[in-house]
């Protein structure tokens, strides 16, 4: 009997999720993926956009022209989730049964819950990269802007690509010298965190990058409101900081539609999951992907490509009746991009924290290490999204467990 698979969501983790599943179970599954819109963007291209470094419209292709022969796309938006009667309900009137579904319906950016981030000066000196129009204004903003203060400041976290911010500050002071008023422009980066990113020793490295650009860092600052018409950023404790132009990653949260779902998210609108198996916590038919989960990991597109092969591989054990793969360990491989045509290297899981050395093996790209290869391997990036990530194949000398050689693993104390 044909088993039925609904994706919600055909972004990066249900697109490569569907096509895996197709490669995998053949006609042994009729697979549906459900989204909003046609537009699939690709996401890390929204960076370079505010620079000129990319062109907007080549970010965008078709949905529906992104999944293998024989799935079937339906647009409409997801109105709830029926879990206990095994069927999706979409905005359209459309009721889908499913055998396994799997979430992934990503981040949405939720503006609104910050004061001052919908208003009047939203578009004026208020911007955001992290949406396709807000990255087209932000490139307008930013070739007018000669002198004054710029800030980038992170709400609360979690959000999509942790480093993305830390990488616009780099890239600004490149841009900035590049146009020769970089004297002129003092930037500022602000984030809830104690220090410039989660982990240790990278949160220590790239701090130090920043002291290097002469870009300041204001730590511990929760954004409470932002007022563009006095131009300051105000913390919950009257903290402020002052900007000319304020370039704002808002607050992250869930689909709405799980929110319509009695427990199968949490108060953010995630879904909580088991970290391996990436099997949900609501139902034991329900998997989840990508930034939809609610997992102890960066929400970041190389993330969604490690986890597809465990999710494929477990919607067809469940489907058999086999026991589930826990073999997803949280790997996660970031480029970031530091300016004047060089980036750096981060690869970590849950029990590894980023480390120096190289990937995915002695001799390799450096890790925590500014280099051109770096650069060249993040402009690599698209062309492998589109053309491996995205149809579900694996990556040559990528796996999905985090590679240990290569890296400069701690000495214990007592040795």
């Amino acid at each position: 009997m044909t088993k039925r698979i609904v994706i919600l969501g055909g972004g990066t983790g249900g697109t490569l999720s569907a096509n895996r599943l197709r490669r995998d179970l053949g006609d042994g599954a009729h697979i549906t993926v459900v989204d909003h819109d046609d537009d699939h963007i690709y996401q890390p291209g929204l960076l370079f956009v505010p620079f000129g470094l990319s062109a907007p419209e080549d970010l965008v292709r078709s949905r529906p022209r992104q999944l293998r022969d024989g799935i079937h796309y339906h647009r409409a938006a997801v109105d709830r989730v029926d879990a206990e009667s095994d069927q999706v309900h979409l905005q359209d009137g459309t009721a889908l049964p499913y055998d396994v579904l799997v979430i992934a319906t990503g981040a949405r950016l939720m503006p609104e819950e910050t004061e001052g981030l919908t208003g009047a000066c939203r578009r004026d000196t208020v911007h955001t990269f992290y949406d396709y129009e807000g990255a087209v204004a932000l490139e307008s903003a930013l070739a007018g802007f000669t002198a004054g203060r710029l800030v980038v400041n992170v709400v609360d976290l979690p959000i999509k690509c942790p480093v993305a911010p830390l990488e616009f500050c780099f890239l600004a002071d490149w841009y900035f010298t590049e146009r020769g008023v970089r004297d002129q422009v003092q930037l500022t980066y602000v984030t809830p965190l104690d220090g410039a990113f989660t982990k240790p020793v990278a949160s220590r490295t790239l701090a130090g990058l920043l002291a290097e650009k002469n870009i300041e860092l204001v730590t511990e600052f929760n954004t409470g409101e932002v007022d563009g018409t006095g131009k300051r950023l105000i913390s919950y404790d009257g903290r402020e900081v002052a900007f000319d132009l304020a370039v704002v990653v808002p607050l992250h949260g869930g689909a709405s539609y799980v929110e319509h779902t009695p427990g199968l998210g949490d108060e953010f609108g995630f879904v909580p999951a088991d970290p391996h198996t990436l099997q949900s916590n609501a139902r034991p038919n329900i998997f989840v992907i990508g930034d939809a989960a609610a997992l102890p990991t960066s929400k970041a597109g190389s993330v969604t490509h490690f986890e597809g092969e465990v999710l494929a591989r477990n919607v067809a054990r469940f489907l058999a009746g086999d026991e589930l793969d826990a073999g997803f360990d949280g790997h996660t491989n970031c480029f970031i991009e530091s300016g004047f045509h060089k980036a750096m290297l981060i690869d970590f899981n849950y029990d590894t924290e980023p480390l120096t050395g190289h990937f995915p093996m002695a001799v390799g790209l450096p890790l925590l290490k500014e280099s051109r290869l770096n650069h060249l391997g993040k402009l690599m990036f698209s062309w492998l999204y589109w053309h491996s990530l995205l149809p579900g194949r694996d990556i040559p000398g990528v796996s999905t467990p985090m590679p240990r050689a290569g890296k400069h693993f701690p000495v214990p104390a007592d040795h």
